[in-house]
């Protein structure tokens, strides 16, 4: 696969790195603060919710797959985009990752910042964060987009290490629920009915996005035609995980996990553990940071991708000579970042990445939808369950974050018409 205006990435990375780097996505903070969030629109109906979000995002995974081992090279679902639908879809796909992608590394990254600094809370500003809480959020960003300029299995290597902290952490919690005395607890009610179900299953889908991270990295993988078999591994993976947590929360904490800030701190303690509330507090700092590595990765490959295409200003193409990582995009990635931790509310910023997460990976399913037989690995009624489920997981999301995202997609859509117009 050529890679049009610039120079290519090198290909650095085996499989199991890139397994490694999406499962680190996906076992971000989402695991620890999801769930709160969704159970508020689902109630009883939570676990309904999770099973949904799980199987449209192994459609969208699959397809993912089928159009990574075809088109090996930076992009991920707006290099497929193009490929098969042509430039207008590619842009959509490639337009709702970055922006979205860019929202979650903020979020990410202030949530790291809340769980290491607990206690600075006080005299916060209106979205709840303290000025020490986003200068370090801001400084580890810094840290991380240094660690990406550094080289791509530099990044593998880090994702390694924060995700066998994460899976630990994770282990331990769930050992300690299994085994530890709760108290009496409410259950969940059934709020929401099933509008309230799939708003749920959108919100959760956040935590099962990280496999794009596998995709946009084709083109540094020594084997990509062994990217479907990481996609599914690191999908599988999380789906387990994710479903286990779920069930110790609600048997935990039951009708106090609705909008519970720290779900997986709060179960702890319920249950006579809190010597171990620190040690969950570490394990969610290293989640977020493995996530936010990842997603600062696979930002900026995707806005490399797009530069070279000129859907993005030119000079984002740009390939380091030495180390072969997209600079220019990466620095560009952390400096918004940046400024969005030290200036702007982050409240909604799961919702708003679902938006511009779910409308990406709709053309990844449409896309893979029309790939011709010979490309073909898996059936195509999975395309059209994943191309309907991301439609009505987009629809059903709280109605804030609906507005954001078509204002945003409208603001793409109209520059690229003007650059366009004053290109030709």
């Amino acid at each position: 696969m050529s890679t049009p205006g610039g120079p290519a990435l090198a290909r650095r990375l085996g499989t199991v790195d890139a397994t490694v780097v999406g499962l680190s996505a996906m076992l971000g903070a989402g695991v620890f603060v999801a769930f709160a969030p969704a159970a508020e629109a689902a109630g009883s109906g939570l676990l309904v919710a999770l099973g949904i979000a799980a199987v449209i995002a192994f459609c969208n995974a699959v397809a993912s797959a089928q159009l990574a081992s075809s088109y090996p090279a930076s992009g991920g679902t707006y290099l497929f985009g193009r490929e098969v639908l042509g430039p207008w879809w590619g842009f959509l796909a490639g337009w709702g990752f970055v922006v979205g992608k860019t929202a979650s590394c903020t979020a990410m990254a202030m949530t790291f910042a809340a769980y290491a600094l607990p206690d600075t809370t006080s005299g916060a500003g209106d979205d709840g964060a303290g000025w020490w809480q986003r200068g370090l959020a801001a400084l580890v960003v810094v840290a991380f987009t240094v660690l990406n300029l550094r080289g791509i299995t530099r990044t593998a290597t880090a994702a390694r290490v924060l995700l066998v902290t994460t899976l630990a952490v994770l282990l331990g919690f769930l050992l300690i629920a299994a085994t530890g005395e709760a108290g009496p607890t409410v259950p969940l009610e059934a709020t929401g009915g099933a509008w309230g179900v799939l708003q749920a299953a959108g919100l959760l889908f956040f935590a099962f996005a990280g496999y794009a991270r596998i995709a946009t990295l084709a083109e540094e993988v020594r084997r990509p035609e062994q990217l479907g078999r990481a996609i599914l591994v690191a999908l599988g993976t999380a789906v387990v995980l994710y479903l286990l947590v779920g069930l110790a929360l609600v048997e935990v904490l039951g009708a106090d996990l609705p909008g519970n800030p720290v779900p997986v701190a709060a179960a702890t303690e319920a249950v006579g553990a809190a010597w171990a509330v620190p040690v969950v507090r570490i394990g969610a700092a290293a989640a977020a940071l493995g996530a936010l590595l990842a997603l600062l990765a696979g930002v900026g490959r995707t806005t490399l991708a797009m530069a070279r295409e000129r859907d993005l200003p030119a000079p984002l193409a740009s390939v380091d000579a030495r180390h072969q990582v997209p600079d220019t995009a990466q620095v560009v990635i952390g400096a918004a970042v940046v400024a969005l931790v030290l200036l702007a509310d982050v409240r909604g910023a799961i919702g708003f990445s679902s938006f511009g997460v779910l409308v990406y990976y709709a053309v990844a399913n449409l896309s893979a939808l029309r790939q011709p037989a010979e490309q073909r690995r898996w059936p195509r009624g999975l395309q059209v369950l994943g191309l309907a489920g991301c439609l009505v997981m987009t629809a059903a999301l709280p109605i804030g974050s609906v507005l954001a995202g078509l204002a945003v997609f409208a603001v793409g859509i109209l520059g690229r018409a003007v650059a366009l117009r004053r290109r030709t």
